[in-house]
């Protein structure tokens, strides 16, 4: 997704995923789905068209909304998703090997563009990835509100006695009680300038080193939930934050780059394919923080499968029918 420790990928590795992380195999989607809201018509009647993703849950689920939705509208599905990294994914639809996928627009502005400054509002963020990769053969369809990006969250209890709702609430109780607030963070997030030396600068934290631990992202959540730390790293979208009843503390000044999901097309295939763009269109704009917190939690918490958990949520959204 962005550029992290579950997704940065070294531009040689990149090549080695590419050639062998699953661009060569995949299996036919074979979801008895009809039309629901979408679909109507059939409109991709006849087209044959793969879908790709990243490994981790979010990105599976992903994938699986985009296969289904296209098997419902008529389509034949090729199911390429779960590729490790961010660099194989993108160059399969890039290359033609994959038609559509949904990618995050902070990620390729930052990732695959080169650029070091986010914009912050998120539409201007996604106007400039889609003009930018209209001359790589890639075309962007609208964002989803779904923004999976970095933030800081704590316990029930904490939130009651320290009262803190924004990260310049944080930066206001590190000054009046440097004690209280300690992190539990990612060593990636601990040195990086879009993480916390960055977040520190724009809202004038001083947090002492020995008040931040580094640890694994799983164990931040834990420890959060346990109130070992005050406050913890953790991604937006994350099905733990509902699950331990996290609650996140606003970027009330827009630090973090935005990370909104949008399906990301091979351009051609657009071009001969373009009722896909209508039949994503209501979907994407369904999805949100919310929503994919609740999905994401179905699979880490909860242990289903994400392949199910996509089915179950188009169906109960109406937008297909078994």
């Amino acid at each position: 997704m962005r550029v992290t420790l579950r997704t940065s990928v070294i531009g040689a590795l990149g090549a080695a995923l590419l050639a062998g992380c699953g661009l060569t195999s995949g299996s036919p989607m074979v979801d008895d789905v009809k039309p629901g809201s979408i679909g109507k018509g059939l409109p991709l009647k006849g087209a044959d068209l793969t879908v790709t993703s990243k490994e981790f849950t979010e990105q599976l689920i992903l994938g699986a909304i985009m296969g289904i939705a296209f098997q419902a509208a008529g389509a034949d599905v090729l199911d390429r998703t779960g590729i490790q990294g961010s660099i194989g994914a993108r160059e399969a639809v890039k290359g033609g090997d994959a038609d559509a996928m949904y990618e995050y627009t902070g990620t390729a502005w930052i990732t695959y563009q080169g650029n070091s400054e986010p914009i912050d509002d998120p539409q201007k963020q996604w106007q400039a990835v889609h003009d930018a990769d209209l001359k790589n053969g890639i075309t962007w369809l609208p964002p989803a509100a779904l923004n999976n990006t970095y933030a800081l969250a704590t316990n029930q209890k904490n939130e009651a006695k320290y009262k803190t709702k924004t990260l310049s609430d944080v930066a206001a109780l590190s000054k009046s009680d440097p004690k209280a607030v300690t992190l539990c963070v990612e060593s990636e997030f601990a040195s990086r300038d879009d993480g916390l030396p960055g977040m520190q600068k724009a809202y004038g934290m001083s947090i002492p080193s020995s008040n931040i631990t580094k640890m694994d992202t799983g164990i931040i959540y834990t420890q959060a939930s346990k109130g070992s730390c005050t406050y913890g790293e953790v991604f937006t979208t994350d099905g733990r934050i509902k699950a331990m009843d996290l609650t996140v503390m606003e970027d009330d000044k827009h630090f973090f780059p935005n990370y909104n999901a949008a399906p990301e097309i091979n351009s051609k295939s657009l071009e001969k394919y373009p009722e896909m763009a209508e039949v994503l269109d209501p979907i994407t704009k369904k999805l949100n923080n919310t929503v994919a917190q609740d999905l994401n939690s179905k699979v880490d918490v909860e242990g289903q499968d994400p392949h199910e958990v996509a089915k179950d949520w188009l169906i109960q959204e109406g937008f297909v029918k078994e």
